[in-house]
């Protein structure tokens, strides 16, 4: 079997690439596994991984990365919501064009891959309304949503056309994400994990109530696989599906970082809530996917295990 993930070394990547060559895809052991970021001097030392440098969206690596047919493509470059926002044209390049592209070059093999999009909540736009379920109609703010909502759409008539078997996912808050995030306007969502687990003191931008959509890279990424596999006629005609996620206060989230580091962390969290990332990032009513549910995708189940897998290796 031959695999490309895009945006491999990215927090997400990193984990799907480490799944990939210990389980496969499918029952099937993957035999070549492509993987193309701008920097790939973090994955592991393996002779299936043929590393493709370069942004996606500039000539010839993508036509590198597809020189030959594969059987699966987990496209996850992209240029996160903050730094779209800052560079708008930076974000079509990579997060529309370059999908685009991508589409195209699949076409030309004519064997009608498996592609699993990773989308975005952001698709839905701000305000929310009082409860988000799969028939709320998509209304982004950003570039980014919309970047990513145009993609969507056009992933699915490719699909129609059977170019490609596509999944498109809207992946909620992902964590707990290393570093400091550049670029991700919502970083203090997976900041707080790794401060509170190493004793530091972490002040989020929102209130202690805000409630926030969660899953775990793990969680996510078994859902990416299960995308691969399922049967793409039990999927909606928009080939687009909402990742179930927990909906838990930060509050809750820090209980159950306590729970799990020690009672004097609690002392370490304070609030100095900022309105757009309140709104944004701290203001997101339940989440209901049924749909998803009984397609096989999951989240962690609880907060104590969101925790538990948040601050592990895939």
């Amino acid at each position: 079997m031959r695999v490309l993930v895009t945006g491999a070394q990215g927090f997400i990547g990193r984990h799907l690439v480490q799944r990939l060559l210990r389980q496969g895809l499918g029952g099937r052991a993957v035999g070549t596994l492509l993987v193309s970021d701008l920097r790939l001097d973090e994955l592991p030392h393996d002779q299936r991984l043929l590393a493709v440098p370069g942004s996606i969206a500039d000539a010839g690596v993508l036509e590198r990365a597809l020189a030959a047919p594969v059987d699966a493509v987990f496209h996850l470059a992209s240029v996160p919501g903050g730094a779209a926002e800052r560079d708008p044209q930076l974000g079509q390049r990579v997060n529309l064009d370059a999908t685009l592209r991508l589409v195209d070059l699949l076409r030309g093999h004519g064997n009608g891959p498996r592609l699993v999009f990773a989308s975005t909540v952001a698709v839905y736009g701000d305000p929310l309304p009082a409860v988000v379920d799969e028939a709320t109609p998509a209304c982004p703010v950003l570039s980014y949503g919309a970047q990513k909502l145009a993609a969507e759409i056009l992933l699915a008539d490719a699909a129609r056309r059977g170019w490609v078997q596509t999944c498109s996912l809207r992946l909620p808050g992902v964590v707990a994400r290393p570093g400091s995030g550049e670029g991700l306007i919502s970083a203090f969502m997976s900041q707080l994990f790794w401060r509170l687990r190493d004793g530091q003191p972490c002040e989020l931008p929102v209130s202690a109530d805000g409630t926030a959509w969660w899953i775990s890279a793990p969680a996510c990424v078994d859902n990416l696989l299960h995308a691969a596999t399922i049967d793409p006629a039990r999927l909606p005609p928009g080939r687009v599906v909402q990742m179930p996620a927990l909906q838990l206060s930060m509050a809750e989230v820090v209980e159950a970082l306590v729970q799990a580091h020690g009672e004097d962390r609690r002392a370490l969290v304070s609030h100095r809530p900022q309105a757009m990332v309140q709104r944004l990032f701290a203001s997101q009513p339940p989440l209901h996917t049924p749909r998803a549910l009984g397609l096989g995708f999951r989240h962690d189940g609880s907060a104590a295990e969101l925790v538990r897998q948040a601050t592990v290796l895939a």
